[in-house]
């Protein structure tokens, strides 16, 4: 009787802050039901994971295979593979994208100049913006063995041209490179309204006691982005497993001689349904990305809440 007591007082509650902020909520209903939508109501989907689908039958009439796309992909090593690009290449944009990203926020909110800060700040969200198509073109027209600008460079300065599209190891630095180019600018904008917010007061009492500008951003800046550095880097873990798609098929296509370095998740599903037409290994895939994802927020965020529950998620 407690329970159901509970709940209807709960019920409620909500019931109010609806109708008290009913303006509010409708400026959210778009997002609802677009997760509604396309999150919740095709979570049935993912029984295609185990089973041979076949679309005449559709997903609920093929045969059932149990674990069977499973374990055909960790019998073949493919899993391994793409899993450890995936991680490796997520871990390396979160940690390091972050970090560059409080450095930009840093030295534009030190600089004095207006005009430099505004034009500064543009140049470098500007890439945000640009297609991975285009980065793909550009990045062919910098590389390729023929006519490349950089072999171009090469040949002039009387060196032997380098075959980029043929060597695997590199193409993970130039991977990395392109990414944090692009998303630099706009992580960037977080920090800024963090540094923002903190309190003026503060930087003027340090400055009148004596601190030079490295000691008001060691001392002050850097412990207040702390918790904003913690709270994004959670929300990265959420689609740790979910790669740049855009980013790694423009720039590596179908050239299977870069896959060991460069294949991830999203390339190898991409593969399956349109070059072997298997929607059933995809899926599975898929399903094994998800949950793979959802236990490793869940466990980031379990240390975190033990370490400091301030900056935990929940």
């Amino acid at each position: 009787m407690r329970v159901l007591t509970g709940l209807k007082l709960h019920g409620g509650t909500i019931a109010r802050e609806v109708v008290k902020n009913k303006i509010l909520f409708l400026m959210l209903l778009p997002v609802i039901l677009y997760f509604i939508v396309f999150h919740y109501l095709v979570m049935p989907g993912a029984y295609v994971a185990f089973v041979d689908f076949n679309i005449s039958k559709g997903i609920f009439g093929s045969r059932f295979l149990g674990l069977d796309n499973f374990k055909f992909l960790i019998q073949t090593g493919e899993l391994w593979n793409i899993t450890k690009n995936t991680l490796l290449y997520n871990f390396v944009f979160l940690a390091l994208g972050n970090v560059i990203q409080v450095v930009f926020a840093i030295m534009l909110t030190e600089v004095a100049g207006k005009w430099f800060k505004k034009i500064s700040q543009s140049v470098i969200l500007l890439p945000h913006f640009i297609s991975m198509v285009i980065v793909g073109v550009f990045a062919y027209n910098m590389l390729n063995f023929n006519s490349g600008f950089v072999n171009t460079l090469l040949v002039q300065a009387g060196l032997e041209r380098y075959e980029f599209y043929s060597d695997p190891e590199i193409w993970k630095y130039i991977i990395v490179a392109f990414k944090i180019w692009s998303m630099t600018g706009y992580g960037m904008i977080v920090y800024l309204a963090a540094i923002a917010g903190i309190n003026s007061d503060l930087y003027e009492a340090a400055y009148m006691d004596g601190a030079s500008n490295w000691q008001r951003i060691r001392y002050m800046t850097l412990p207040m982005l702390k918790p904003t550095f913690i709270l994004l880097l959670l929300f990265g873990l959420g689609g740790i497993m979910k790669g740049s798609f855009d980013l790694f098929y423009n720039l590596i296509g179908n050239n299977s001689v870069l896959y060991p370095q460069t294949d991830i998740i999203d390339t190898f599903v991409f593969r399956s349904l349109v070059g072997q037409f298997n929607f059933s290994m995809g899926a599975a895939v898929g399903f094994y990305q998800s949950a793979f994802g959802l236990l490793l927020v869940l466990f980031v965020n379990y240390i975190v809440r033990k370490v400091e529950p301030d900056s935990a998620l929940f």
